[in-house]
């Protein structure tokens, strides 16, 4: 009796979702041939740079109610998939390879060696266990749907077939890396970057470059999108989860602008002042604390350096007692510390952790299986799709729930 032949599944994609695919659907299915093709020469790069070479694996947030709002683009197709897939499934999934990871005080979860390799020799172990074939520089140029199976075709006129095929290769800000997507008939959402700093190069406050503020809101001027936590002021502008937020909920708004708009500043949120209530503590330093220097009466949450930065800026002499300041002065204060303006004129990726807004319109996916809805048994995983997450640790999750999710829709059709 003859052995059926064996069949293949395809990934497109070394990166995070491409390769948690490639292991997860070899494992679940030991009579697949998986090939994983990767088009540079390097697998999971933004796995080695992210948290600052720590790999920010996830997030710990275990409420699914709250889980979607992460998402500026995709939350309602997270939360139609995150049942079969969720935080708690990363962390044991990876603890069960004896990979621990630790919640740090702002959510995020690293792994307790601190060092990105430790994920990346995880997976790259789960690959050769389960004989993943992996395929350096084996860029797509084309993919050809047929009758139970694909023709891939390779930049150097190589052809793989395969009889299912999931597409893992990532965002990019140019829309035509995915004109072969397009080809397939599928709607391509035109891809922008997301998670940026911003760039105020000829903004005085530069010159304080490393302060930061640990709880500061940032308003884009004229809109609703307003995002608190810290903020750190670079040589170039504003960096900082504040401003990281901010670009990724107002990606689109803020390409539409081309990355020129005007901010506001509230330094005291984390305070919990207002013009009003620091218009009151004012009043009662002038009256408890009158020949104090206005220089020596800083904020907690306000690092001196910047504290002196506000002062010169509303022109307040330096030995300036708060018995002597004066209503123009006090009014220009309280104006810096609580709406303070900034033109931003550009913007700056955030270190390697490129994200992109779009790619694969939602609609046209399953969200239960990644499978296309157009095309039988072709699947997506990651960035690929019109999902982006804020910082944090959400862009590593949906890899690795959408990743999952496919290999194991894959695998039931064995």
């Amino acid at each position: 009796m003859s052995t059926p032949p064996k069949q293949t599944l395809v990934v497109i994609g070394g990166g995070a979702a491409g390769l948690f695919c490639a292991v997860n659907a070899a494992r679940l299915a030991p009579s697949l041939q998986v090939i994983l093709l990767e088009r540079s020469n390097k697998l999971l790069a933004k796995v080695k740079v992210s948290g600052g070479g720590r790999c920010n694996v996830t997030h710990a947030c275990f409420d699914r109610a709250q889980f979607p709002s992460y998402y500026p683009r995709g939350s309602a197709f997270v939360k139609r998939y995150q049942h079969h897939f969720f935080t708690q499934d990363t962390i044991d999934w990876f603890a069960a390879r004896q990979v621990i990871l630790k919640t740090e005080n702002d959510g995020r979860m690293f792994p307790v060696t601190d060092n990105s390799q430790t994920i990346i020799d995880a997976l790259l172990q789960e690959a050769a266990t389960h004989r993943v074939q992996i395929r350096m520089q084996a860029g797509v140029i084309q993919l050809v749907p047929g009758v139970g199976q694909f023709e891939i075709l390779l930049q150097k006129e190589e052809k793989v077939i395969a009889q299912y095929c999931c597409i893992a290769c990532g965002g990019s800000s140019q829309r035509t890396a995915f004109d072969w997507l397009s080809a397939l008939g599928h709607t391509l959402v035109d891809p922008l970057p997301s998670l940026f700093t911003f760039n105020a190069p000829a903004d005085p406050i530069v010159s304080l470059q490393g302060v930061s503020v640990q709880t500061v809101s940032v308003k884009i001027s004229g809109t609703k999108f307003m995002q608190t936590g810290p903020c750190l002021i670079t040589h170039w502008g504003l960096s900082g989860p504040a401003v990281l937020k901010l670009s990724a909920y107002a990606a689109r708004e803020l390409a539409q602008r081309n990355y020129c708009f005007g901010i506001q500043i509230n330094w005291l949120a984390g305070e919990g002042h207002t013009a009003s209530t620091l218009a009151t503590l004012f009043a009662d330093q002038r009256l408890s604390h009158p020949a104090q220097k206005v220089s020596n009466g800083k904020l907690p949450s306000i690092p001196q350096r910047l504290w002196d930065f506000f002062l010169g800026q509303a022109g307040i002499a330096a030995e300036r007692r708060w018995a002597d300041l004066s209503r123009r002065e006090e009014n220009q204060l309280i104006r810096l510390l609580t709406d303070m303006p900034m033109r931003i004129e550009g913007k700056t990726t955030f270190k390697e952790e490129f994200v992109t807004a779009g790619g694969v319109a939602l609609a046209e996916i399953d969200p239960a299986t990644m499978m296309s809805k157009k095309i039988p048994r072709l699947y997506f995983a990651g960035e690929i799709m019109d999902v982006d997450g804020i910082t944090g640790g959400f862009n590593f999750q949906h890899a690795w729930s959408s990743g999952m999710l496919a290999a194991r829709s894959i695998a039931l059709l064995q």
